[in-house]
């Protein structure tokens, strides 16, 4: 039984975070949420929280959903450097060509509404923008890069992760994606065989 309740949770942070990741945090009412998790008001105050409370739980859950998938992708960074970062990449080519998914990301959706957000959104978003940026430099280091060019790329990449996400939602070609991550990864393989010092 409580594995059945346990399905019905995840089932409906899942359906949540759609519904946020496709509208947004202003533009979903608790309508929106009712209609999107299948729940009345109340359940969804007593199961999941308050709009806040429900909104960093789905920010939470997409963050580590796919810092997952970016771990995996870069974990033979040392070995494989390129080939990892295009992993990483692809990671999020993947999700944008998703049909199921909304365009974009969350993430990145969150960091562009800072402004109007609660401020423990605004902090969870700027923390996940946080480790990603860390979880790149971690494999750039293992890469052989010096500190300050693993800084450098780990900060750019994620930039440019980023960028991917906001211009798939404008409408982007994957063509067009695809070249600002060649020009990337081309920096990128400049950088790696750059003679140390």
């Amino acid at each position: 039984m409580a594995g059945k309740k346990q399905f019905d949770v995840d089932t409906a942070l899942d359906a949540a975070m759609v519904q946020f990741w496709r509208a947004g945090y202003a533009d979903t009412s608790l309508d929106d949420l009712s209609r999107a998790t299948g729940l009345n008001r109340s359940s969804i105050y007593s199961s999941l929280g308050d709009k806040d409370s429900l909104y960093s739980r789905c920010l939470d859950r997409y963050a580590t959903r796919y810092g997952a998938r970016y771990d995996q992708a870069l974990s033979r960074a040392s070995e494989e450097p390129l080939r990892a970062v295009r992993a990483f990449f692809e990671v999020t080519l993947k999700r944008i060509a998703d049909p199921d998914l909304p365009d974009g990301c969350l993430v990145a959706q969150t960091a562009m509404a800072i402004p109007v957000l609660s401020p423990g959104i605004a902090t969870r978003a700027i923390e996940a923008l946080g480790i990603q940026r860390a979880r790149l430099r971690t494999a750039l280091i293992a890469a052989k890069l010096s500190d300050s060019d693993a800084d450098n790329f780990a900060v750019h990449i994620a930039a440019v992760n980023q960028s991917l996400a906001v211009m798939s939602r404008a409408g982007a070609s994957r063509k067009q994606l695809q070249t600002v991550i060649d020009i990337t990864m081309s920096a990128l393989s400049q950088a790696l065989r750059a003679p140390r010092v």
